[in-house]
């Protein structure tokens, strides 16, 4: 196991522990463990089938969950290596953080909301704490993965701080975490990372996958701030190599502009506010690991461009209503006779719904459209 030679910024080797006492291992980190949990989570493996973007039933070499969740991990080891950070925990909330996803992407998370709107709604982040302290059941001794303190703040404060808790509370049930976790304080550079990271992965990736699904062009692109110069780089090699090998490199100079971005910016931040411990982190209100206000308006604009060109497109919107139509109806059916499709043993009846939310939410995109042919 590796000493802790970390930053002084960084979350410590060793960890706080966890909510049921367990041995240490004398080979991996806590944090290591708690990566390991997660990928041997059945959770985990489904991501495979669930919607990035564009329905799993689309095509192969569209992002999934999955990969997505991979490529978010690789660039926050990138950035913790770069401060000298955990990047055990880093890749750790990097791989966990979309655990809670539905199937058909975010018009699934909306339909379930809707159906859960009297029941203390859905929010995939919330969920995904279900799942890694309730759901998924590998241990003699209790619920969940038993994950690190500190892999669930981080989980938590994914967004950030916690301001409001009354959808936690609702979702997972008052003083849940036992008072173990200070939902006010800011969360550490590694997760941090890991949130940024899932930016620049998703926007670079999107975009990617909205050219090779041919929903726009690279001249249509080129009009967003900072592309218009990769894109002109470039686009003289298209005569040379393929369209697909070029955007493959504009891609990789979208995320290498945007990581190097962010280091600079971090750096400065860092000494901006004089911040030299890891408790100094965790006390200011507002995040270290952001983008400079010229990468911000970049980051801004292609949220803007894909939302208009990609999300709401008449293709994508056509699967994903279709979608939001079958979480719907899977959810009202199953409900008529919830025995039937779930095994239910001392569950309150006003508990009900949530087991059926947790069921659906954690279906695949081909398990839930089979089921749904199956039942309508």
């Amino acid at each position: 196991m590796q000493n802790n030679t970390f930053s002084k910024l960084s979350v410590p080797i060793h960890s706080k522990g966890r909510f049921y006492n367990e041995k240490k291992s004398s080979l991996r980190s806590a944090y290591q463990r708690d990566r390991d949990r997660i990928l041997h989570s059945t959770a985990f493996r489904r991501l495979k089938h669930k919607t990035q973007v564009f329905v799993n039933t689309t095509g192969d070499h569209y992002r999934t969950r999955i990969t997505h969740s991979l490529e978010v991990s690789q660039i926050a080891r990138t950035l913790s290596k770069v401060f000298n950070l955990n990047e055990d925990l880093s890749e750790t909330l990097s791989l966990a953080h979309d655990l809670g996803h539905t199937p058909f992407g975010h018009a699934g998370e909306a339909a379930l909301n809707e159906c859960m709107k009297k029941s203390g709604g859905f929010d995939h982040n919330i969920q995904t704490l279900r799942i890694v302290t309730l759901l998924e059941n590998k241990y003699y001794n209790f619920k969940g993965l038993n994950l690190s303190i500190e892999t669930l703040d981080g989980l938590i404060k994914h967004n950030g701080p916690i301001k409001n808790c009354k959808k936690i509370n609702e979702i997972l049930g008052k003083n849940f975490f036992k008072n173990k976790i200070n939902f006010n304080d800011c969360p550490s550079l590694e997760a941090q990372i890991a949130s940024i990271s899932d930016d620049i992965a998703y926007n670079s990736h999107d975009l990617e996958d909205g050219l090779n699904a041919k929903l726009f062009t690279l001249n249509d692109i080129s009009k967003i701030p900072v592309l218009k110069k990769l894109i002109y780089k470039h686009k003289t090699k298209i005569v040379k190599y393929s369209q697909e090998l070029v955007l493959r490199q504009i891609i990789r100079d979208i995320i290498n502009e945007m990581v190097q971005d962010v280091i600079s910016n971090t750096k400065k931040n860092i000494k901006k506010y004089n911040i030299k411990n890891i408790k100094d982190v965790y006390k200011l209100q507002y995040p270290l690991v952001r983008f400079s206000n010229k990468m911000k308006l970049f980051d801004k604009s292609v949220k803007s461009f894909l939302k208009k060109n990609m999300y709401y497109h008449k293709n994508v919107i056509h699967k994903t209503n279709l979608g939001k139509k079958i979480v719907s109806e899977l959810f009202i059916k199953i409900k008529k006779n919830p025995k039937k499709f779930i095994q239910i043993t001392n569950i309150k009846k006003t508990d009900i719904d949530r087991l059926i939310c947790d069921f659906i939410a954690g279906m695949t995109d081909r398990y839930a459209i089979n089921l749904y042919n199956k039942i309508k």
